[in-house]
């Protein structure tokens, strides 16, 4: 579990937890046998391979390569499965590259480059110094679901006998109002949540339930807002 440092309303702050909590499905997929099925990763290719893949042009060329010839491959590790992955970028010569500056790239519908600009490099500031705050700006949940795109939503979680009384009431002033917090970072809480380093940056949304002992504090999180049609002028 995550740590987030939060601010109430009293602009107290304490360092509670956040984890998401999907849903899972209730359709199970099984094997014909009606045995579990379990994914797993193998590895497809080696830098050999690759070089092969460029040589040749496609896989099924490379594997009439491998029937007539030997080329070089590692045949003791493709097609072995593996557990724990890390991503690496390489050079144009398949060495690893340690400093990587990412650049997206806008097209137009053509297909045409439209823009090119480096990726954010924003930092986190969900555990910093200064906590996420509230605003001060509540919007009714009815509004708020007609007026926002939430694509995340992360339970907060007490960590202590302390933070639990401390996350029940910022989840019963809430409940009471029946309405959604605007949160955020710095000093007055208007600026984005950013959740890792380089991450999409986020506009929150605290949410509160209870039920009698027990409490739900919900932060959701969007990127997107929706804007009405504009309307269509009347023709004669």
């Amino acid at each position: 579990m995550r740590a987030i440092n939060l601010a109430n309303d009293k602009k107290r702050n304490a360092e509670v937890g956040f984890a998401a909590l999907p849903k899972k499905s209730s359709v199970m997929t099984v094997l014909p046998d009606g045995g579990a099925r379990h994914n797993v990763k193998f590895l497809k290719s080696t830098a050999d391979l690759d070089l092969l893949l460029e040589r040749h042009g496609d896989l099924k060329k490379v594997g009439e390569a491998l029937i007539e010839a030997d080329p070089e491959i590692d045949q003791e590790l493709v097609g072995r499965f593996i557990h724990r992955t890390r991503k690496l970028y390489l050079t144009p010569d398949k060495r690893i590259a340690y400093r990587v500056n990412l650049v997206q790239v806008i097209h137009n519908a053509d297909g045409s480059e439209k823009e090119r600009k480096d990726v954010s490099k924003s930092l986190t500031n969900v555990n910093v110094e200064l906590p996420i705050q509230w605003s001060g700006r509540q919007f009714p949940k009815a509004e708020a679901v007609h007026k926002f795109v939430f694509s995340r939503k992360y339970q907060i979680r007490h960590t202590s006998g302390l933070s639990y009384d401390f996350l029940y009431e910022m989840a019963k002033t809430l409940h009471e109002a029946n309405s959604l917090m605007f949160v955020g970072g710095g000093k007055k809480g208007n600026e984005p949540i950013v959740l890792t380093t380089g991450g999409e940056p986020y506009r929150g949304f605290l949410e509160g339930r209870i039920d009698g002992e027990r409490y739900c504090l919900i932060l959701h999180l969007t990127n997107m807002e929706i804007k009405p049609l504009p309307a269509k002028e009347a023709t004669t």
